[in-house]
């Protein structure tokens, strides 16, 4: 069968990986990239971990056999469970859990996860941004080597076909689970392959798709270099909220849209960028909310800032901050009250007002005060820290965005 070898393929991937996890449901391409990770690295070098969605009866069946596949090679296994309770689109959602779950589990126990993707896959994926008309981030399709959630995920197959890791079970005598969705055309994948097939004849094949990610990675490491210098050039910190250079505006409009998605990503903490055609209204507004962040013109320079009734807790507490105080206090957004207490202790003349931090009421009302038995006991970003210290996340430098889409 032509193509590059998959154990070879695999083998590069890992290079230089101590430990790796394997994403595996039971479907021939996982269960593939399992039995080649261990032929690769050797049963003690990798872990194998399952998540059962909860979404089909015969899912915990599947994972047992994955179980038992996996104590015949010698390899750990864990079974991972989503409570889905989701309304909305179930099959994102379900997607996004299992990234999630994985990465947790992940941590601390391997330092690579394999995603069993393939050649085939990745045709699939640039021929519905296609449809979604996508631009160069869409196009360029999944990365082979991504850092996300805390954890480094690779995809070894991108230039495997399907067939190809098939093949590889079928020479070794393991069989595999043919999940019943790939051929509901409900599902927009499934749609896409059997698009595949027909647009063969007009010479789109699967190869060549894949060929234009590729193409499509290339330009999209320029334009985050582009991007990236931008960011240094226009755009400041400013008491956890961002100030950008209005020359922004002027920057050619994939720069510009670029530079303006990561910043909402960074404020944000979202694990997938607003719609392309969304940040571009924004920008022409220069004036809007999009994405739990509010943009708004202020002299030569628009700020940007997160919206008050988006912030979320956690630790860090919105995805970005951390504090460190002399007693017992946990973060908590400044709010209406926050800044009416702040107001009040002012005219007391025990620290000058909020308004002279020269941010928006609005903006202010959204950042991190330290609050203890409903009382706010600090505020370090508005001139009454009283031994607390804050602590963001820094801005991160544009890179490559690889998806992690499926």
């Amino acid at each position: 069968m032509s193509g590059p070898a998959p154990l070879a393929c695999l083998r590069a991937a890992c290079e230089g990986v101590a430990r790796v996890g394997v994403a595996v449901s039971g479907g021939g391409d996982s269960v593939a990239a399992l039995v080649l990770a261990v032929e690769a690295l050797g049963p003690g070098r990798v872990a194998a971990v399952s998540v059962d969605h909860g979404l089909r009866p015969e899912a915990a069946t599947e994972v047992a056999g994955v179980a038992a596949l996996c104590a015949r090679l010698g390899v750990t296994h864990a079974t991972l469970r989503w409570d889905s309770g989701h309304r909305g689109n179930l099959m994102a959602a379900a997607r996004d859990a299992r990234l999630g779950l994985i990465a947790a589990w992940a941590k601390g126990r391997v330092n690579a996860v394999i995603l069993a993707h393939t050649l085939d896959d990745q045709a699939e994926t640039v021929l519905m941004r296609l449809a979604r008309g996508s631009g160069v981030d869409g196009l360029a399709g999944m990365a082979a080597r991504r850092e996300a959630m805390g954890m480094t995920w690779l995809r070894p197959f991108l230039n495997v076909s399907r067939a190809a890791l098939r093949a590889e079970l079928v020479a070794r005598g393991i069989g595999w689970i043919e999940d019943p969705t790939n051929a509901d055309p409900q599902y927009l994948r499934v749609r896409a392959r059997q698009a595949l097939g027909a647009v063969a004849a007009m010479g789109i094949t699967a190869q060549g798709l894949a060929a234009t990610a590729v193409r499509m990675r290339r330009a999209q490491e320029v334009l985050a270099q582009q991007a990236q210098a931008a960011l240094e050039a226009m755009v400041r910190e400013e008491r956890g909220t961002l100030l950008i250079d209005r020359a922004a505006l002027a920057l050619p409009g994939e720069t510009r849209a670029r530079l303006v998605s990561h910043l909402l990503g960074h404020l944000s903490g979202a694990a997938h960028r607003p719609r392309l055609a969304e940040v571009e209204r924004l920008i022409a507004a220069a004036h809007g909310t999009l994405g739990g962040c509010v943009l708004a013109p202020e002299g030569a320079s628009l700020r940007l800032w997160r919206e008050a009734r988006a912030v979320r807790g956690g630790d860090p507490w919105d995805g970005r901050w951390q504090a460190r105080g002399p007693g017992a206090g946990q973060i908590g957004p400044l709010g209406e009250a926050g800044l009416l207490a702040l107001s009040r202790q002012a005219a007391a003349g025990l620290h000058p007002h909020w308004r002279g931090t020269g941010l928006p009421r609005a903006a202010l009302a959204g950042l991190p005060g330290i609050w203890h038995d409903g009382a706010l006991i600090a505020s370090p970003l508005t001139f009454w820290p009283q031994g607390w210290a804050l602590y963001a996340r820094p801005l991160a430098a544009i890179v490559t965005p690889g998806s992690l889409s499926h």
